[in-house]
């Protein structure tokens, strides 16, 4: 009812810009352009935690970025859902076509058989009561729409859940996040089925340290689920999965420095713009 509620108010309400306040819009196409303008980049969070996937990621963690994800994620902005899911679903494009420097497909990528399966990392349920939504996988549903519409089989397949209860995350630095996650996710009964026959990718709105989406990966590999194709994507047929369990994930936005782009400068060229 909360979400019924927050569409209804912004179709009879005035809105703005959440991204830089311009009038009688939710999300500019100046905006968009910061969002979606460049293509989606391989980031690494530094320390990189072990078991980490390989991730994509559309946009820096900043500005009208920042403002849209929050807005979706603590202040009812559902309408967000349609932009950043079309941003998302070019990271896991980026991630699909990727070649490593030999020119070879990078590990879970590639155009085998089967359609994308986007696993979302969840959030812990009394985040999702609190907010009235599961943000993450509402992004991931429209990220899934918006590939089928562009021609690639995909859904979401959400086959994760948290274990225990683990502590908030905001204010916990890289270390205390891996040890605040660790062993906190598995594989609800019958995932591994779920994910038989497809490309597994993992998805999330945003990677700071990369903690969530390690023990995500950790989690399927630990449930030994089958995916199919090979370590390249291409046909073989089932397998199970060893190691990292995906070697795979997409992300709307990363920390700037994940990017490589440090901040600090960042900030002193933007008060002399």
């Amino acid at each position: 009812m909360r979400g019924w509620w927050r569409e209804l108010a912004g179709l009879v309400l005035p809105v703005a810009c959440v991204g830089c306040g311009r009038p009688r819009v939710e999300w500019c196409d100046a905006c968009g352009d910061e969002l979606c303008g460049d293509p989606p980049r391989r980031v690494r969070p530094s320390p990189e935690p072990s078991g980490l996937p390989v991730v994509y990621a559309t946009a820096p963690y900043e500005s009208a970025v920042r403002a849209a994800l929050l807005a979706h994620k603590e202040r009812g902005g559902l309408g967000l859902a349609g932009a950043l899911g079309a941003a998302l679903a070019s990271a896991v494009r980026a991630g699909a076509g990727s070649r490593g420097p030999d020119g070879a497909r990078a590990p879970g990528g590639g155009t085998g058989p089967g359609p994308l399966l986007l696993v979302p990392v969840p959030s812990a349920r009394r985040a999702v009561a609190a907010r009235g939504h599961d943000p993450g996988r509402r992004i991931a549903l429209a990220a899934a729409r918006e590939l089928r519409r562009t021609g690639t089989p995909a859904r979401v397949v959400p086959v994760l859940r948290q274990g225990r209860a683990v502590a908030d995350q905001s204010g916990l630095g890289a270390r205390q996040r891996r040890a605040n996650l660790s062993g906190a996710l598995e594989v609800v009964a019958g995932g591994d089925r779920l994910l038989a026959g497809g490309r597994v990718v993992l998805v999330d709105d945003l990677m700071t340290t990369g903690a969530s989406l390690a023990e995500a990966a950790r989690a399927i590999g630990a449930q030994g689920v089958v995916a199919g194709g090979d370590a390249d994507g291409q046909s073989g047929g089932p397998r199970k999965i060893t190691g990292p369990g995906t070697r795979w994930a997409a992300v709307v936005s990363a920390s700037p420095s994940a990017f490589g782009i440090n901040p600090e400068l960042l900030a002193s060229a933007r008060r002399y713009r």
